[in-house]
């Protein structure tokens, strides 16, 4: 089949873009906001989560742009890890990708559309029973999670144009709704709020729905920070998805790095302008204590009374719908180029009749649906937080070992403030997961072992001989460039 067919390079930069931003808005900055004040108590401290999450984020766009641009081919990250350190590294990430980042993401986000559409159709509840089987019983919320992962599976396997379509059109909409959203809270601001939650904006300490305050020692109060970062990194993450795609993306030398710089910089924007708007119309004890965190909901109805909640929900409906379109349609990219190098099922290394890797967005699916019937994807997505920060950090430390290794490469886009940002993005990760394994255990060595358990798999599927050969075509490339 890829003697008859290959990746058909149709996304613009517009597409690209629309991949970058859709793919990070789901249903997080509608929901972490409570966890984040709970764990910091101020309003700008809350800011302070988002906007050093943000500079993480863009700064990190940034370094990859150059990345991108020296191997503007399937795979992104995996492939980076790959050719700076071994295959084995770039294996470990795809393991983890594949077994919990990327389908356990998609599975959480669909439920989060279920669980918005349930707002609307009452009987689609989580709280219900669908099926008792016994060992696990299944929700309504689950079944239409499952439904909308297998659609839009669906529509991906008919060819990049179809995922591009529904990418590019419920990215606008979310997009243009959220600032709506925006705009009408910042109308509806509270003086009285907006001025108690800024009054005296910096002391941090912890606040408990109940309003008790826990005061922090300096110490401390950083690993508040960092377990503050947990919810608002993820509703950040999945930005990297487009250098996966990297094969079907016009001149990706230029609109891979351009659009992550875009992507990552229109959210970034949207996030803290949101957040500025929860502190304007809900003081921070309503933040902390929203039901079930969801701050968009409370928000929303303060905004537009008994309509809030039905503008929230189809909102978040659109937001989620269009962001695992984007993680359906890249990831399985990922496993496409694994199995290209030997290290993954023979079959996903294969192209449909429709220039897709049709069987790698099955695989795909299976998983996902499973991770939506298991009801811990939640808990998992919180324990590998750990690990992919971890990874970004090696990644982007993999810039400077590719710029000794490879010197004469072509680089037609290089890293943004090399090497002073790049070192900053690395210090702070560091410093974040640091804190995480001192304050927040049970987020880090689960997500480790998950990672862990790929090296008895990398060696069980032939992974010394393949790496081998790879490694030797990875020397041979680098004395060639």
């Amino acid at each position: 089949m890829d003697d008859k067919t290959a990746f058909k390079p149709s996304l613009r930069l517009i597409d690209a873009t629309m991949l970058v931003a859709g793919s990070m808005i789901g249903s997080g900055i509608f929901i972490v906001s409570a966890d984040i004040t709970r764990n910091v108590g101020s309003a700008g401290w809350l800011l302070f989560v988002w906007l050093i999450t943000g500079f993480m984020t863009l700064t990190a766009a940034l370094s990859y742009g150059e990345l991108s641009a020296m191997f503007p081919k399937a795979g992104g990250q995996y492939v980076y890890l790959k050719e700076a350190y071994n295959p084995l590294v770039g294996f470990l990430y795809g393991w983890s990708f594949f077994t919990v980042i990327q389908t356990a993401t998609i599975a959480a986000v669909g439920v989060a559309f279920a669980k918005f559409t349930a707002y609307l159709i009452p009987g689609l509840s989580e709280d219900l029973v669908a099926l008792d089987l016994g060992f696990v019983t299944i929700s309504p919320a689950q079944l239409l999670s499952i439904l909308v992962i297998v659609l839009l599976t669906f529509i991906n396997t008919r060819g990049v144009n179809s995922g591009k379509i529904v990418q590019t059109v419920f990215t606008m909409a979310k997009l243009l709704s959220l600032l709506a959203l925006i705009v009408f809270g910042l109308f509806a601001l509270k003086t009285s709020v907006w001025q108690q939650n800024w009054h005296n904006a910096w002391n941090i300490h912890g606040l408990k729905p109940d309003g008790t305050v826990t005061n922090y020692t300096l110490i401390a109060g950083l690993g508040a920070v960092a377990s503050a970062m947990v919810g608002s990194i993820f509703s950040s993450d999945s930005w990297n998805n487009v250098t996966f795609i990297a094969g079907e993306i016009r001149n990706p030398q230029r609109n891979i790095g351009l659009s992550l710089a875009l992507g990552t910089l229109i959210v970034t924007l949207i996030y803290l302008l949101t957040n500025v708007m929860y502190t304007g119309v809900l003081s921070l004890h309503d933040i902390a204590a929203a039901d079930k965190d969801r701050v968009g909901v409370v928000a929303s109805t303060q905004i537009f009374g008994s309509w809030g909640t039905v503008i929230i929900a189809l909102l978040i409906m659109v937001s989620t719908f269009g962001c695992n379109n984007g993680l359906i349609m890249s990831g399985a990219r990922v496993y496409y180029s694994m199995a290209k190098d030997g290290l993954f099922f023979k079959q996903v290394g294969s192209l449909n009749k429709n220039s897709v890797p049709g069987f790698g967005l099955w695989l795909q699916c299976i998983f996902a649906c499973l991770w939506s019937l298991s009801g811990k994807y939640g808990n998992l997505l919180d324990m590998i937080s750990f690990v992919v920060v971890v990874f970004y950090v090696l990644t982007i430390m993999g810039i400077f070992i590719l710029r000794k290794k490879m010197p004469g490469a072509n680089r037609p886009y290089k890293a943004f403030g090399y090497p002073v940002l790049p070192v900053v993005y690395m210090l702070m990760g560091v410093a974040f997961c640091l804190l995480l394994i001192r304050y927040k255990p049970t987020y880090t060595w689960p997500g480790l072992l998950i990672t862990l358990t790929g090296i008895p798999v990398y060696y069980l599927i032939g992974g010394r001989k393949t790496g081998n050969d790879i490694q030797m075509e990875l020397e041979a490339e680098a004395k060639q460039i």
